[in-house]
């Protein structure tokens, strides 16, 4: 019985130690090139261009044509012709943008360019032709339970119900903690990394308004029926239970075994 106990104790804490530790996201890279010509007297898109040519021609190509090379899968990119101002905007003031290597998944950081720097690489990227602009949502607009609805429906299964994020074969879905409606309306749209894209037919822009209204919320939900366990969503609120259910159990065997006549 003793060894059965240390057994279980042994697995309570394991399990604790993996739910309480995340993974650690990847390092930047390094400090984006800033090209030291004539950029302070240039447009804001001739800014671009050149902040472009120095930090993403590398694997986006010239011209933003896009790069697909099998000897060397660090050096790939997808074209960004066609994309316009949305993407760019997203990926840049995220810091998914830029990456040290093409093959890693982004991940949320720090913008690595500053304000001005990022309005010329969305400028110029959307000068490339085509694209949708930057969205202006409006979850003032929308209905939050509409909003809870669309994102049960098609975000949580791998954001988690209320938006905490988590892990799927060869991915892992960020928590929505830190992203602003602006950016929720552009990951929406072009469906970065592994997740899909919703286009205006498969979500509206009212609809849209409704499901940020929800993230919104849900970053800091009310905690109405007690303890909301750090609102790590319903997967580790089963495994509390296991944790608390587990150790009951065992007392409760140890206390019958010791009333029961050998």
């Amino acid at each position: 019985m003793r060894r059965l106990a240390a057994a279980i104790a042994t697995l309570i804490v394991a399990l604790l130690a993996l739910l309480a530790v995340k993974a650690p996201a990847a390092p930047p890279p390094g400090p984006p090139i800033v090209p030291t010509g004539g950029e302070r007297g240039a447009s804001t898109r001739q800014l671009g261009e050149e902040l472009f040519a120095a930090n993403c021609v590398r694997c986006h190509g010239v011209g933003g044509r896009g790069i697909v090379r099998s000897t060397d899968p660090a050096l790939r990119g997808p074209s960004l012709r066609g994309v316009g101002a949305l993407a760019a905007d997203f990926y840049l003031r995220t810091g998914y943008m830029p990456l040290a290597d093409a093959t890693d998944q982004p991940v949320r950081a720090p913008p690595r360019f500053a304000e001005r720097e990022i309005r010329g690489i969305v400028a110029y990227v959307a000068s490339l032709g085509g694209g949708p602009g930057v969205p202006r949502p409006n979850p003032g607009a929308g209905s939050v339970a509409e909003g809870r609805e669309l994102f049960t429906e098609h975000c949580a299964g791998c954001h988690q119900a209320v938006a905490e994020g988590g892990v799927m074969p060869g991915a892992k879905a960020p928590q929505l903690k830190h992203a602003t409606p602006r950016q929720i309306a552009e990951a929406v749209r072009i469906g970065p990394y592994v997740m899909p894209k919703f286009s205006e037919k498969d979500i509206s822009d009212a609809q849209l308004n409704a499901l940020i209204a929800y993230v919104q919320y849900a970053k800091d939900p009310r905690d109405e029926g007690g303890w909301g366990i750090n609102h790590l969503g319903p997967f580790p609120e089963g495994m509390v239970a296991w944790l608390l259910a587990i150790p009951a159990l065992v007392l409760i065997c140890r206390a019958i075994g010791k009333r029961v006549p050998s």
